[in-house]
């Protein structure tokens, strides 16, 4: 199921947006806002994995709520005015629908939705011996990586945060989640559409976080929790 809230500063409108996720089933609508403010002030407190927003907004654009989301879900901007697109896109927006539009193109933009958020089909990897370092392009610079020492790797708009043991600082590399979920070894599990973590790692799970330490808590995502629960039952004793 993939959580989404609706943002658009006309009523009808965004009644006409909840009506049209109502009848998805794989969407599940958690919120429905007036406003990008009031929109990310319900993020600061939640999760969700996609936002319909309209862009044309009074106060705070949609363009901008967006561009002032440190770990923006996917997005797919509605509005009137088809010069937007072309900056829409520029953001990653997932798609980009025209008012008015109807109960298929908005079909369309889900199913771009669902694309994006389904769980990779990784493929098995045949790997050297004691190969367990990556080269990571940071800056200036190329960083030698132990994929041991990575505690967990955090997506960033076109780039990830890549936290390793031991440094205070994560890495910040130009980067796909899917290129690197590709080269990582079993041990890491991606648990959210913005998280992979090393499994090794864990210090606790909480409902539906995953602790990796006193100050960094991590939210499992709806898509990912079946996953996840069937690797703890693996590793589950007791009763």
């Amino acid at each position: 199921m993939i959580r989404c809230i609706a943002i658009d500063d006309e009523p009808l409108a965004l009644q006409q947006i909840a009506a049209y996720i109502g009848k998805v089933p794989f969407l599940k609508l958690a919120a429905q806002c007036q406003s990008a403010i009031e929109a990310r002030q319900f993020l600061e407190q939640n999760t969700v994995d996609a936002v319909f927003c309209d862009i044309n907004m009074p106060d705070l654009n949609g363009m901008d709520f967006v561009k002032s989301l440190a770990v923006p879900p996917l997005i797919v901007f509605t509005t009137a005015y088809a010069e937007y697109a072309i900056e829409g896109f520029k953001v990653a927006a997932v798609d980009y629908l025209l008012k008015p539009f109807g109960m298929q193109d908005f079909l369309r933009a889900a199913n771009r939705l669902k694309e994006r958020m389904a769980p990779s089909n990784i493929p098995q990897r045949e790997e050297a011996p004691g190969d367990d370092t990556i080269f990571l392009k940071t800056e200036y610079r190329i960083v030698k990586v132990s994929i041991s020492d990575i505690r967990y790797v955090e997506a960033m708009s076109e780039y990830l945060k890549v936290f390793v043991e031991g440094d205070a600082k994560p890495i910040i590399t130009l980067l796909s989640m899917k290129k690197l979920e590709e080269r990582l070894p079993d041990c890491f599990m991606r648990i959210h559409r913005s998280y992979i973590i090393n499994l090794n790692k864990i210090q606790e799970v909480n409902k539906n976080r995953v602790i990796m330490d006193a100050d960094t808590y991590l939210p499992i995502g709806d898509m990912y929790k079946d996953a996840f629960q069937k690797y703890l039952d693996t590793k589950f004793i007791g009763k």
